[in-house]
């Protein structure tokens, strides 16, 4: 029996993560790297473990680069778009004329992207516009969402993810089929809440992180205050997700709270909230993680969540105060301790 084949475009942590459960449910697999990959697929062919997991990549999984995207797509019956949110409509443009035997695109990337007019999209949107733009429908997209930490997905640590599309059976039948005995998907029909979800959680974790970076300044623990963000957070996804359409119920399972928790315990939003939390300046905080190569996606993904409530629901602003301390450290306002304890504790 001849194995189906998967690509999986973008060879970064979650993508050659990926690679290990795919493989192990008995996909083949194609991981493809971008033109900003080439030293991470370079390195997997040596037989290093991935320089972003620090784990070797599944054995079996084929390696393209940039320029051999359409031998990587050949074939394929599943894609899987796992690039950071800033190239998801560019690699989706170069792919969409090689998509022709895809049942369906795996969506892992977090993001919001605007229009050319500054409407604010969720991604599945965008990447369709993106192909739109070639003439090309895209096939069913599926938004993968959850608690899952690339490493951990890669050296098969029990992982639950989310597949949801508004075709709920055919997210079912997809989570069924890249199912393993360490990772398992819940499918839902709300792909909407799962992708606002997403991007929010990072956004949300650069506060609990500020938490942990007072803690790490003065050597004693604010469990307290991050406790109080993270459960403001929680009521903020909600209203966030019924923005959009969106079920609430998402917000409270894996794709919220769930994705929240690992988000805020460890991960890039978390570090640079704690260098916030520590002392630095939100702008001197983001400069050292752009010199060690560390994308802080909740940082455009707040300004840009800015706008998406002021166009789709503008009146659920006085219940979204965690949302504008975050914007407002951002832009440089001081005293994020004073900004982060009158957003999240109850009014004196």
């Amino acid at each position: 029996m001849i194995a189906p084949i998967v690509t999986v475009l973008g060879a970064g942590a979650m993508g050659s993560a990926l690679a290990t459960p795919l493989r192990d449910a008995g996909w083949e697999v194609r991981l493809w790297g971008t033109w900003l990959d080439d030293h991470l697929v370079a390195a997997c062919r040596d037989g290093q473990p991935h320089p972003r997991t620090g784990v070797p990549l599944a054995a079996g999984t084929e390696l393209f680069t940039a320029i051999e995207l359409p031998s990587a797509l050949d074939g394929a019956e599943l894609v899987v778009l796992a690039v950071a949110s800033a190239g998801a409509e560019e690699v989706t443009w170069r792919a969409a004329r090689h998509l022709g035997t895809a049942r369906a695109v795996l969506l892992t990337t977090k993001g919001l992207a605007p229009d050319t007019e500054g409407r604010v999209r969720l991604l599945p949107e965008a990447v369709a516009d993106a192909a739109g733009e070639r003439g090309i429908t895209l096939p069913p997209v599926v938004a993968v969402g959850g608690p899952c930490k690339a490493n951990e997905v890669a050296a098969r640590r029990p992982t639950a993810s989310v597949f949801a599309a508004p075709d709920a059976e055919l997210a079912a039948e997809l989570a069924k089929s890249v199912a393993t005995e360490h990772y398992r998907a819940e499918a839902l029909a709300d792909r909407d809440g799962v992708e606002v979800c997403a991007p929010m959680k990072n956004v949300y974790a650069i506060a609990l992180g500020i938490a942990d970076g007072l803690g790490e300044r003065g050597g004693h623990p604010w469990h307290d205050l991050k406790a109080a963000v993270f459960a403001q957070a929680v009521k903020e996804l909600v209203l966030l997700c019924r923005s959009v359409g969106g079920d609430q119920a998402t917000a409270y399972g894996l794709a919220g709270a769930g994705d929240l928790e690992v988000t805020g315990l460890s991960g890039r939003n978390k570090i640079y909230g704690a260098r916030i939390g520590r002392g630095q300046s939100a702008v001197a905080a983001l400069d050292a993680m752009r010199v060690a190569e560390q994308t802080v996606e909740g940082v455009p993904a707040a300004r840009l969540a800015t706008h998406l409530v002021d166009q789709r629901a503008p009146d659920t602003w006085p219940a979204l105060p965690l949302l504008r301390a975050v914007t407002g450290i951002l832009d440089g306002e001081a005293d994020p301790v004073t900004r982060l304890t009158n957003a999240v504790l109850p009014s004196t």
